[in-house]
């Protein structure tokens, strides 16, 4: 390593961001971001064509959106809430798609909270593939609920996240909450 090469943590610390004290450099996320996907279909797409179950993970879908079990949670009960429409910005819903997709959102919010009780819920998306979108071209929003404790180094030592709950699980408290609180179609009762 060269006298002036300190792998970027003196360029961090000239930010003086308060509250910033390290940085995690993840070099290996870099052929994560820059993946290509093998299959030319959407896979947000393609769960969309079928009415909610399982094999789709998808629990609830409205006129304009969907409701899916995130495949690769971060947590137990990690949704996503996207359009059904193959969109990849905000800006390019029209009005109805948009409404439409925040009173999923807010649903969404609503069964994670009910059925998972977490003592907080992180909401999210990486808007475009700079951000960090792993599927940029069909926008989604992350909901996943937190609670205290729940993040450690398991992960950075093991390469492995602890997910308390199988996806089959997930999907049959999700479904039978969206089942009991809504009728299919429907985006609030």
């Amino acid at each position: 390593m060269a006298k002036d090469d300190d792998g970027g943590r003196n360029w961090i610390e000239s930010l003086n961001w308060p509250g910033l004290k390290n940085v995690l450099f993840r070099p290996d996320r870099y052929n994560y971001v820059k993946k290509v996907f093998p299959t030319t279909e959407c896979v947000f797409c393609v769960a969309a064509q079928d009415a909610p179950k399982f094999e789709n993970l998808v629990v609830h879908r409205s006129e304009y959106s969907l409701i899916v079990i995130n495949k690769y949670p971060y947590n137990s009960g990690h949704l996503l809430v996207m359009p059904r429409a193959h969109i990849g910005g905000l800006l390019k819903l029209d009005t109805r798609q948009y409404t439409d997709l925040h009173e999923c959102l807010r649903l969404a919010l609503r069964a994670v909270e009910e059925v998972y009780e977490p003592q907080a819920v992180n909401i999210g998306m990486n808007h475009g593939k700079v951000a960090g979108a792993g599927i940029p071209e069909h926008l989604h929003y992350h909901l996943v609920p937190r609670w205290g404790g729940d993040t450690n180094f398991f992960p950075l030592i093991a390469g492995t996240k602890v997910v308390v709950e199988n996806l089959d699980t997930s999907y049959a408290r999700l479904k039978s909450w969206f089942s009991e609180n809504l009728d299919e179609g429907t985006v609030t009762r």
